[in-house]
């Protein structure tokens, strides 16, 4: 069955980088549209970035020049660069996967968590 499988979280300092990946099986990965979901501890989940199989990206306004999604559909792999970390960023990220325009979603990983703090 298809798999995403998100690494990459961890603890850092405000301030700090992290670059999460999701790995994913089972998919004919290029054709996919991909993208970025956060639940913060309040349990609200939020769009971060998106990704479209052709390489168009958006961001949400709160991170946006802060954080790069990207692809490497040779690796089956996309990736999260997140740079001028904050503790607001704190969250369990999620990536997911749609054919054509996402939503609707229809794989999702199980999450990787990221903690902000000093």
């Amino acid at each position: 069955q298809v798999q995403l499988v998100e690494s990459g979280g961890g603890l850092v300092q405000p301030g700090g980088s992290l670059r999460l990946s999701c790995a994913a099986s089972g998919i004919i990965f290029g054709i996919y549209d991909l993208g970025w979901y956060r639940q913060d501890p309040g349990k609200q989940l939020s769009l971060v970035a998106t990704i479209t199989s052709g390489g168009s990206t958006s961001y949400a306004g709160s991170v946006k020049g802060r954080f790069t999604i990207s692809r490497d559909n040779a690796k089956n792999t996309l990736y999260l660069q997140m740079n001028s970390l904050k503790p607001e960023d704190t969250a369990v990220y999620y990536c997911a996967a749609a054919v054509g325009r996402g939503p609707p979603w229809h794989y999702w990983g199980q999450g990787t968590q990221v903690t902000v703090s000093s």
